[in-house]
């Protein structure tokens, strides 16, 4: 794949929703560039013989147990340093319309 044009950063930017400046659009078409070029070297790279990497550390099965901690306080005493609460619950500005 050869470098991308203006017209392919600005189409992306589209997509993105992104509004880009004439300097931002020269600039992510360099890196978007040389981000592609990289892919394609790694594309030729032969890993058929290759067994899968899941993880490096050789660990297996790491857990640890449960543990509950009792920080000797109450619900109702925590809600006291919220700015509001209603029904034992914190009070907050509605997020979805």
């Amino acid at each position: 794949m050869g470098k991308l044009t203006r017209e392919d950063v600005l189409k992306l930017a589209r997509l993105a929703k992104l509004e880009l400046t004439d300097g931002e659009v020269e600039k992510f078409r360099g890196e978007i560039s040389e981000i592609l070029a990289y892919v394609e070297q790694l594309q030729k790279v032969e890993v058929d013989d290759l067994e899968p990497t899941y993880q490096v550390t050789g660990l297996k099965n790491v857990t640890r147990e449960d543990e509950v901690k009792d920080y000797k306080t109450t619900p109702k005493d925590l809600l006291k340093n919220v700015p509001a609460a209603q029904d034992n619950q914190i009070k907050v500005k509605r997020v979805l319309a």
